[in-house]
């Protein structure tokens, strides 16, 4: 199997090319440099995570509009008047895996967003506070969605750049041990990905493309 920085590195530029397609690519590169933290993030990202412990800050907390279903006229916005509450209930953590992710954004229209529905736990506080039986749902915008994505393609962008600064391009079969330890140091996904959420304006990453009406409807 061969694997190439620099058409990775292009990829991650291209607004056809789903992020879906880039991450198991990504993966293969970090296993042939031996890079184990990296291939790990990339692996729980592309997978998900088991819980909100193992997930990174930008999948955590994610803002949303608390909304309730009306049987008259479907999911309005909730009567939640109480900056407390909407501070305390009206985010939610995302940490499904990015190719479900994607294909929420994929089939959403700008300036649409996801429902998800509160906990049972927090649903049932919350109905209670403000006397309302309906189901309670937080509605996640599109640019949420979009942000998360974009950010994690960020960082895979800058991993690849960083390691064609070292020297690693050209398609390559394998690397030899003196090409991985001329950059051992760069297994630090950490350090991308926070990167990446500071520099996410400046960086040459599309936004994730709306599917057309056609497509959206046969796939």
């Amino acid at each position: 199997m061969s694997a190439s920085t620099n058409h990775l590195e292009e990829r991650t530029r291209d607004s056809d090319e789903l992020l879906e397609g880039i991450m198991p690519s990504a993966i293969t590169l970090a296993m042939m440099l031996r890079h184990k933290k990296m291939a790990a993030w990339l692996r729980c990202e592309y997978d998900g995570y088991q819980d909100r412990d193992a997930a990174p800050p930008y999948r955590l907390d994610l803002s949303g509009h608390i909304v309730a279903k009306s049987p008259q006229y479907g999911w309005i916005p909730a009567p939640v008047a109480d900056d407390q509450q909407k501070l305390e209930l009206g985010h939610i953590d995302l940490i499904e895996g990015t190719k479900s992710l994607e294909k929420v954004c994929i089939n959403s229209k700008k300036g649409d967003g996801n429902r998800l529905l509160l906990d049972e736990e927090d649903m049932a506080i919350l109905q209670k506070q403000i006397n309302l039986s309906a189901e309670l749902a937080i509605n996640l915008s599109r640019d949420v969605y979009s942000g998360l994505l974009r950010t994690v393609r960020g960082a895979v962008h800058l991993w690849t750049q960083a390691l064609i600064e070292r020297g690693l391009e050209g398609e390559h079969n394998h690397y030899s041990a003196e090409q991985r330890a001329l950059v051992a140091d760069l297994d630090i996904p950490e350090y991308f990905w926070r990167k990446a959420m500071d520099e996410l304006d400046q960086l040459p990453i599309p936004d994730v493309q709306s599917a057309g009406f056609f497509k959206r409807m046969f796939g």
